[in-house]
């Protein structure tokens, strides 16, 4: 159950009401007269995770209907039992390869193969998104690029905020709302870049249209299984959503275990890929590319400096004793609400800030492959980092599959559309000052 703290105001000469708990679990006021009045118990949906303190980020036993394997499992019978047959496609992010990898003594690129050939087995077509997505990351720096040029018509535009934690971004609009969402980059997560990807670009090569496809992502976070319900990520043409299911790394294992495998027992498969992207690893493409674009410096390697916390990192750009460029990575709430409490004070002097619910980022993301008995969080987060950056991406303005993409794609709809299947916006919630009157 969600349970939301309420600040109760207390008022002089007014009595506390009671609540008595029958043996059944139903709740009851206890009237100043001895009368009872039942009372209603609250529910929530999807849209209201994260309403109070961020519950589904850190929870794991809440099941949310719809987005489960439980879920997965149901449109594999349907599609075997002749119902409604959909194409399933399963794209996986290479953090939850590399939590999976942790698990079972692997490396990330053979959990790949691996994952390939049990998901194929299971009549899935499987999609691997690649570390740092190249598209993702290439319209980052494009954005980052232009928020530069008007900084000085723009007060708003610096520093840009990355989008890709939906944990911040429910974080933002329901507790900063329309101070912070100016900042926040409108390049759409990977994960939803990969749904554009799948029910557009890939719906076509495979001559089938959104709604005939169900696609699955694998993540390290619950928080994505809001992010795939968010009203903007809805194809009203075609009453389907671009990501119809999230599973998380864990999720995973419970079907490998279902299932009575290990993946270190399953045969490798080829790898089938689209530039999507995973997240997190945008600071340093973003600095790089902004260095040589704004300034003409080529960048060979980044020198952070850890300020407060290993999760508040800073790098800088200088010039004859001038910062040129200022970013900096924000993991964790308590990075983050320094980070708003400065900017709100005006004295935040950074171009980009890398930001991220989790701390260590989404390699410690709440969906992830727990730690065994005899494994401390600290070895394993260690381990699975060690694995994700093993993987070597190329560089998004030279990986072809992304030049591939904006010559058979992009290219040919037009500028709004483009606009529209690769940015989003954000949606400032309004604040409920009396406990009793939320709309659950």
């Amino acid at each position: 159950e969600c349970v939301k703290p309420v600040k109760v105001e207390k008022k002089q000469g007014k009595s506390v009401a009671k609540i008595k708990i029958e043996e059944d679990g139903s709740y009851f006021q206890v009237n100043q007269d001895g009368g009872l009045q039942k009372l209603e118990k609250a529910k929530i949906t999807l849209n209201d995770c994260l309403a109070c303190s961020g519950c589904i980020t850190s929870a794991e036993s809440v099941l949310i209907t719809q987005q489960s394997h439980e879920e997965l499992y149901r449109v594999l019978r349907s599609n075997k039992a002749g119902g409604q047959q959909q194409v399933v496609v399963v794209s996986v992010s290479p953090q939850s390869r590399a939590s999976l990898a942790a698990r079972f003594c692997l490396s990330s690129t053979e959990t790949a193969r691996r994952l390939s050939a049990f998901f194929k087995n299971l009549e899935i077509f499987v999609l691997l998104k690649k570390k740092k997505g190249p598209l993702c990351v290439l319209i980052s720096m494009r954005e980052f690029v232009e928020r530069f040029q008007r900084r000085e018509q723009d007060r708003t535009a610096l520093p840009m905020l990355t989008s890709a934690c939906p944990g911040w971004i429910c974080y933002a609009e329901k507790t900063h709302g329309d101070f912070i969402i100016p900042y926040i980059s409108t390049t759409r997560s990977p994960q939803q870049v990969m749904g554009s990807l799948v029910k557009d670009y890939f719906a076509s090569k495979q001559g089938l249209s959104p709604e005939q496809i169900y696609h699955v992502t694998v993540m390290p976070c619950y928080d994505k299984k809001l992010e795939a319900s968010r009203p903007d990520f809805y194809i009203d043409e075609s009453q389907t959503r671009e990501v119809d299911c999230v599973i998380t790394s864990g999720e995973v294992l419970k079907m490998l275990e279902q299932e009575g495998l290990s993946l270190a027992d399953v045969d490798s498969a080829p790898l089938d890929t689209l530039a999507g992207g995973g997240s997190g690893g945008y600071l340093h493409h973003i600095f790089t590319h902004a260095a040589k674009t704004i300034f003409g410096e080529e960048v060979k390697e980044l020198k952070y400096k850890t300020l407060k916390n290993k999760d508040f990192q800073e790098v800088t750009l200088e010039k004859d004793g001038a910062v040129l460029l200022r970013f900096a990575l924000a993991y964790g709430f308590r990075n983050i609400q320094n980070l708003v409490q400065k900017l709100k004070r005006g004295k935040s002097h950074y171009h980009f800030v890398e930001v991220m619910a989790c701390p260590s980022g989404c390699l410690n993301g709440g969906g992830q492959v727990r730690p065994t008995q005899d494994q401390s969080n600290k070895d394993l987060l260690q381990q699975v980092e060690a694995l994700y950056q093993a993987e070597r991406p190329l560089v998004p303005e030279e990986d072809q599959r992304v030049a591939d993409l904006y010559d058979t794609w992009l290219q040919n709809m037009g500028a709004e559309k483009a606009r529209a299947l690769l940015h989003t916006n954000y949606h400032p919630v309004e604040k409920m000052n009396n406990g009793l009157t939320i709309k659950w």
